[in-house]
This record gives C-alpha cells, sequence and structure tokens, in this order.
C-alpha cells in the first residue's frame, strides 16, 4: 500500500456534473484537456462526453477569446463531468468563466502584471467557492523581456541540484503567488509544476510536498507523441505516486486526449492507488515459440473486452505452452495456445481446447458467463479454484506426457 501525503482537500463541481475532490482522503483524480476550440460549442461537448465515457473525472477547456467563455454556458449543460477553464493574460476570461458556472479555474498569475486583477478574481472564486489551479511551469515562469532581470533570475541556484537555477525560480515565484491568496484569505488551492524534464519534475514536486500542504497536480509537459511521451510522462509521475506525492495528475500526449485518460488510470490501477474499472488484460511478449496469430489476437481481445466487459476480472492471453501456464495464475480467465489451438482456462479450471479461429469467440463467451457469475453471486473475481497444469508438449494438446515417461530410459547407476 502506498501511504500518501496529507494534503489539504479541495472540492469541485455540483449536483448536475457530480463532486470531485482533489487531495485529502480522495482518490487520485485523472483529467485531461480538450484537443477543439471551445467556441465550437458541439464539437466541444462531443469532445468532453467523449473523454468523460473513457474516464475523465475532470475536464479542461482553453477559454482564450471571449467567444470562448460565452460558449461555456451552452457548454456547461450539456455535460456531465467538472470542467476547469484555463486562463492566461487576460483576468476577464477568467470573470466571464465564474459567472458562466465553471467549477475550476487555472490561473497563472505570473502572466497577469495586474495585482489588482488577480484579486478581483481570487474574490469572485472565494464567493462562489470555486477552487483555482495555480501554475509555476518551466515554460511561463522565467522572464522573457527584461534579460537583465532574465539572467538575476537565472542566477539563483540550490547548489546541491543540477536543475537548481528553474528549481530555485519555481519555488521563488510559488512563494510570490501563494501570498497573493493567503493575503485574500483563500485556500482553495492545487498547485502544478511542469517542466519538460523528467528529472525537474520529481525534484520540483519534491521540494514543493515539504513546504506547502496543498494539494498537487502532477504533469510533464509537451512531452510529446505518445510512442514516446508514455515513457516521459510514466516515470516522473509513477515515481511521485510511489513516494505518496500527487492528487490529480494529467498525462500529456500530442495525440487524441482519450489516450491520456486511459494512460492515467491504468498508472493508477497498477499501483493500486484506484479500484479498476473494466477487465485487466495480460499477455506474453514476443519470442520465437508462439504458435498462433498472438498479436491480432490480443488486440482484437482487448477491443472487445472493453466494449463488453465492465468487472475488473484478469484476462490473460498466452501464446505457448512454455510459460503460459505460469504466467496465467491468478487469471480469472486464460488462454495459452499450442499447435493452432488454444486452451482456455476459468479460475484454473480447462473449459475448451478450440481451434485457433475458435478462440476470440470462445474465450470471449466464457468472460461473459464469468461475468454474469460474479453478479449472481457464483464466483467470486480472483479466486482460483485448480492450479493450472500444462499441456503436454508432444501430440494433440492433451495428450503426450505417458508417452514421453514410457520412453524415458532411466539413468546409469553409478557404482
Amino acid at each position: 500500500m502506498i501511504s500518501r501525503r496529507k494534503t489539504r482537500k479541495v472540492v469541485l463541481g455540483d449536483k448536475t456534473h457530480g463532486f470531485v475532490g482533489i487531495g485529502g482522503d480522495a482518490p487520485v483524480a485523472v483529467q485531461t484537456m480538450t484537443a477543439g476550440y471551445t467556441w465550437d460549442i458541439d464539437k466541444c461537448v462531443a469532445e468532453i462526453n467523449k473523454l468523460s465515457a473513457a474516464g475523465a473525472d475532470i475536464v479542461r477547456v482553453a477559454v482564450p477569446e471571449k467567444k470562448d467563455t460565452a460558449a461555456l454556458k451552452e457548454i456547461l449543460p450539456r455535460v456531465s463531468v467538472p470542467i476547469v477553464a484555463d486562463v492566461h493574460f487576460h483576468f476577464q476570461r477568467a470573470m466571464e468563466a465564474i459567472e458562466a458556472g465553471i467549477h475550476k479555474i487555472r490561473l497563472n498569475p505570473g502572466n497577469i502584471s495586474d495585482r489588482a486583477q488577480v484579486k478581483d478574481v481570487i474574490q469572485a472564486c472565494k464567493a462562489k467557492k470555486i477552487p483555482m489551479r495555480i501554475g509555476v511551469n518551466e515554460g511561463s515562469i522565467v522572464e522573457r523581456k527584461d534579460k537583465q532581470k532574465r539572467m538575476k533570475e537565472l542566477g539563483g541556484v540550490f547548489s546541491n541540484d543540477k536543475h537548481g537555477h528553474l528549481l530555485a525560480i519555481m519555488i521563488a515565484k510559488l512563494e510570490e503567488y501563494l501570498e497573493i491568496f493567503q493575503a485574500e484569505d483563500f485556500h482553495d488551492i492545487v498547485i502544478s509544476a511542469k517542466s519538460i524534464d523528467p528529472e525537474l519534475v520529481i525534484a520540483a514536486y519534491k521540494e514543493i510536498s515539504q513546504r506547502f500542504d496543498y494539494p498537487l497536480h502532477l504533469g510533464v509537459t509537451h512531452a510529446g507523441p505518445r510512442e514516446t511521451g508514455t515513457i516521459r510522462s510514466v516515470v516522473p509521475l509513477g515515481h511521485l505516486l510511489c513516494s505518496g506525492i500527487g492528487d490529480t495528475i494529467r498525462i500529456s500526449y500530442a495525440s487524441d486526449p482519450v489516450f491520456e485518460v486511459q494512460d492515467g488510470l491504468e498508472l493508477l490501477y497498477v499501483l493500486g492507488l484506484r479500484t479498476r474499472v473494466g477487465a485487466e488484460l495480460i499477455a506474453c511478449p514476443t519470442c520465437g515459440r508462439i504458435q498462433v496469430d498472438l498479436f491480432r489476437l490480443v488486440q482484437d481481445v482487448r477491443k472487445q473486452l472493453e466494449k463488453e466487459i465492465k468487472l475488473p476480472m484478469k484476462v490473460a492471453v498466452m501464446g505457448c505452452v512454455v510459460n503460459g501456464p505460469g504466467e496465467c495464475e491468478g487469471a480469472d480467465i486464460a488462454i495459452f495456445a499450442g499447435d493452432r489451438r488454444g486452451i482456455i482456462y476459468v479460475q484454473g479450471e480447462r473449459v475448451a481446447n478450440v481451434p485457433e479461429e475458435e478462440i476470440l469467440d470462445r474465450l470471449l463467451a466464457e468472460c461473459r458467463q464469468f461475468e454474469q457469475k460474479v453478479k449472481r453471486g457464483e464466483a467470486k473475481l480472483g479466486e482460483k479454484k485448480v492450479d493450472i497444469l500444462p499441456p503436454d508438449p508432444i501430440g494433440e494438446l492433451g495428450s503426450g506426457w505417458e508417452k514421453i515417461e514410457k520412453e524415458r530410459k532411466p539413468l546409469p547407476v553409478i557404482k
């Protein structure tokens, strides 16, 4: 069990869209951001609902223009998940979003030079009990226009850290921002400190977690395409979560945000930080022993399980008889293949021996049947009834051991 860091708790949402807690005793929340324009109302609604169906707890939308905040009044009644307005530069967008009924504001105080405007946003959020996320992301904290000020900022170091200059600026900026909120007696705050560098992400969040008790939003900024961004995001986020740090996460890809939700949930599932929804599919890696079209089979099984199965049953798909039996241990439903055939097990008990072309249909049928048994109370998830014994390595699956035993020559007796 991972022991999570104790933080304050903020809550966003309402009765229509549901309530989501961040920090405190709330589970780690998964969020993402729409990729389309917020002012394009129908497309924005469709995308939010798609992300919600994928499992997103929170969805953020960009509101750079007045037409975006104007669209919120039409968007909010048509979605069922809490929505965050992403505000930069123009404090008016935050005020308009609050008036429209948004559930949370993402604000970068460093991008708004007039402190009176920041205070106006804080007081508006305070009046309507709307939490805010403030960020000290690498890309937005360092002075860009004043070269002398930039050099002075980059001169600050934590001498024992290779990322000291940026880490020092992040902490200094964060303290500066928090002073504004504390002066206004506003504490429904979530903090983020993102970077493209996974090591800096780890260092920044560890430092922040020791200094402040606000809940933390974890992420790696501009992580890249999913093919490489997965590693760049999961490594630092997994490290921090295992250390008990992090209350809400976004895995960022230059891709369909549905993947961000799916991978974020899977990260929390494997760490035991969220209860799995739907089947858990495990499969063996490639090797020269595979005797069926395993990769196609795994993808076909995955797609059908996502559509049909809601219980967190474990389904194992193995391509040979060598490691299959051992790796299927603990699976509720398992199949491992032989010569263009597959043996299917339900909680360790062999139920079918079918040719390759029938594996998918029979496996799914067993999954459906098992799910119904669990719902009726006739079976329990993770309850193995018998040990899986490997099939015979020669002949048709199900025969051969006796033949091997008969042909085995006794070892010579050494005198």
